[in-house]
């Protein structure tokens, strides 16, 4: 893992970085375990746009990762690391005993060769699968559940982990990647170790035509428009708005907490993240 630097060339090459993709052992993904990827351009189901400045971008076929731990009380061979288009982590293809091969989103320091397990017995080291009963505290995990069989939702991009704080009865204090402790149940199963690659934040696209690449479009800014486009747009000159940033639609968009105040999850929260 790393990031090279390209040379100066062009004015576009001049300050972009691109990772070194030397854990990568194979370039083409398994095919059983990828399907087509549809670009919706931002917009959800009844044809609204809900994120603006989406579009276009290179052509994508989509890795079917096992984030619900379906392998349990098997062990298996990790048989290549390989590059996903579509996260900032690396992906492991692993075969395991039955034949059966799935991808996992691979940790650091973990090479092909390696044996992974998953279940109540696995062993404490790096890529095995475990409820966070069994995990020892002080240890960092990834892709953890927060509902028993729900799948992994937290922990999954390029870097990150979260820490065991403290075993409550029936439930784990997991200190986020944001820095809020939340209580989760023990039967949860979560991923030994940190999230590889983790140069990934240290990656600079140098030039607009990698952002188009990506599939993100130019984004205007809301002085800069009308004002029958943006509440911020219009005024004499360069006009800094006058008013609190808000969105098209006229609500704050800096500063508002917009979480709700009777949020059945909010009973797990043990530490907001960003409080001293």
């Amino acid at each position: 893992m790393g990031v090279m630097k390209y040379k100066a060339r062009t004015p576009g090459r001049r300050w972009g970085t691109v990772s070194a993709f030397d854990e990568i052992t194979r370039t083409k993904p398994e095919k059983s375990l990828t399907r087509a990827l549809r670009k919706t351009g931002g917009r959800n189901n009844n044809g609204r746009k809900t994120i603006s400045a989406r579009g276009g971008g290179h052509k994508r076929q989509y890795r079917i990762i096992d984030f619900r731990y379906a392998k349990k009380g098997l062990s298996g061979v990790i048989e290549a690391i390989e590059y996903d288009p579509n996260r900032s982590a690396r992906i492991a293809l692993i075969r395991y005993e039955d034949g059966e091969k799935i991808y996992i989103i691979a940790p650091m320091g973990v090479k092909a060769g390696d044996t992974v397990q998953c279940g109540s017995g696995a062993k404490i080291e790096t890529g095995n699968s475990m409820p966070l009963r069994d995990v020892p505290l002080g240890s960092e995990v990834y892709c953890i559940e927060l509902d028993p069989g729900r799948g992994a939702k937290i922990a999954r991009s390029a870097g990150n982990s979260a820490m065991l704080d403290a075993k409550d009865g029936k439930n784990i204090h997991l200190r986020m990647p944001s820095g809020e402790v939340r209580l989760v149940r023990e039967d949860c199963y979560a991923t030994i170790g940190k999230v590889g690659n983790p140069d990934h934040e240290n990656i600079s696209l140098g030039k607009a035509g990698r952002s188009r690449h990506l599939g993100r479009r130019p984004k205007t800014r809301a002085v800069a428009k009308n004002p029958v486009d943006h509440p911020m747009g219009g005024g004499e000159g360069k006009s800094s708005g006058g008013r609190h940033p808000v969105t098209p639609w006229g609500k704050i968009t800096k500063g508002l907490k917009t979480r709700k105040k009777n949020k059945a999850s909010n009973s797990k929260i043990v530490k907001r993240r960003r409080r001293k």
